[in-house]
């Protein structure tokens, strides 16, 4: 088992409940063609961040309460986080207060960091319009693992959080609520 990563005498990760296994480590680095990423891994810089972000805007939002991002998404407001929904199926709707977007060339204003709901093979789009964007940062969400997607975005000067979720991340190290 890889160094780092907290797991029980089950090996079960005790921050996601997830079973570990053989396979790539979300600590490991990465090679993609030939150029080497590491996305954010140190608690340290991951917790930089998140003290750092203002403003997220969320690729797959939802408005139906049983999806985990209706359930971050509320999280995330209530630590502080301006949260801007993106979803082109429920665009104009609202969700937790917030006018549903759909892209985020829509929104118009700074983005801190994309928190990304999306699948795995379609996650790299969503990464694509965050670097076209201006944002400083890309979240791929739990089990969101884009190698690829990953790599531009570093090349393209924005920080890399994948395979985490901000909200469990968030008491796990401690970030104070955003003011």
């Amino acid at each position: 088992m890889a160094a780092g990563k907290p797991r029980g005498a089950s090996g079960v990760d005790q921050y996601t409940g997830r079973a570990g296994g053989a396979g790539r480590h979300r600590h490991e680095r990465t090679s993609f063609e030939g150029e080497w990423f590491l996305p954010l891994s140190d608690p340290a810089a991951i917790k930089a961040l998140l003290e750092e972000t203002r403003t997220i805007a969320m690729i797959g939002a939802s408005d139906r309460p049983s999806r985990p991002s209706y359930g971050v998404m509320a999280r995330l407001q209530q630590h502080g986080y301006r949260v801007i929904p993106v979803n082109p199926q429920i665009a104009g709707e609202h969700i937790h207060g917030e006018y549903v977007f759909h892209d985020l060339a829509q929104i118009g204003e700074p983005i801190d960091l994309v928190d990304i709901f999306r699948r795995s093979d379609v996650a790299g789009e969503a990464v694509d319009a965050a670097i076209a964007s201006g944002a400083k940062a890309v979240w791929l969400q739990l089990d969101v693992i884009d190698e690829a997607a990953a790599a531009r975005a570093e090349a393209a000067g924005l920080k890399v959080v994948m395979d985490r979720c901000p909200a469990i991340e968030i008491p796990r190290l401690g970030v104070a609520p955003i003011k």
